[in-house]
């Protein structure tokens, strides 16, 4: 059985969850997510906490099981905690800032970009470490919204300029080799 799958979920105070056979709703302090999952994973609770469970050992079931429960944890985890994905800005004359709950990146075209919140998601910027902030109680909105800054200007290979996620690694290309003068 799946490692994953076979670990309870936890169900911490001051979060309601509502399970209705593969319907699953959870509601805490930082907001609501709702979700369907396969009717082939059974989902329900005892002792305030999630079980997630399987009939067979066939492989598409078997491939949901760890999945159904990850995903029913990080949303237990978001409408709780929420989720950061934190953006780092990397060049001269790169910078962000924020125009109400918009986000402003100067990023070297000739014009800034403004990159708009979808709802549950706030931006907040750091001028003195030049990160942005992108946080969320929803784990997939806040990559996907963090990834689509990340396109406004991902960086280049050669000097490393450009916005990368904090920690990224950044594979680099030697530059231009002098010719040899005879």
């Amino acid at each position: 059985m799946s490692r994953i799958g076979r670990m309870p979920v936890e169900i911490p105070a001051g979060v309601q969850v509502d399970v209705k056979g593969s319907y699953v709703r959870v509601k805490g302090p930082k907001g609501e997510l709702q979700r369907t999952f396969s009717p082939t994973i059974s989902i329900s609770m005892e002792n305030n906490q999630l079980v997630v469970g399987r009939s067979s050992e066939a492989p598409t079931e078997r491939a949901l099981h760890g999945t159904t429960r990850a995903v029913i944890a990080n949303m237990v985890h978001g409408v709780s905690a929420g989720f950061e994905r934190v953006l780092e800005i990397e060049g001269v004359g790169y910078r962000a800032e924020l125009n109400g709950k918009n986000l402003v990146l100067n990023m070297g075209y000739s014009h800034p970009v403004e990159v708009e919140p979808p709802e549950g998601i706030t931006f907040d910027v750091d001028l003195k470490a030049r990160h942005i902030f992108v946080r969320g109680y929803n784990k997939e909105l806040v990559g996907q919204v963090a990834a689509n800054i990340r396109k406004v200007r991902p960086p280049e290979p050669y000097h490393g300029k450009g916005l990368h996620y904090l920690g990224e690694k950044i594979r680099r290309k030697a530059g231009k080799s002098g010719k040899a003068k005879v």
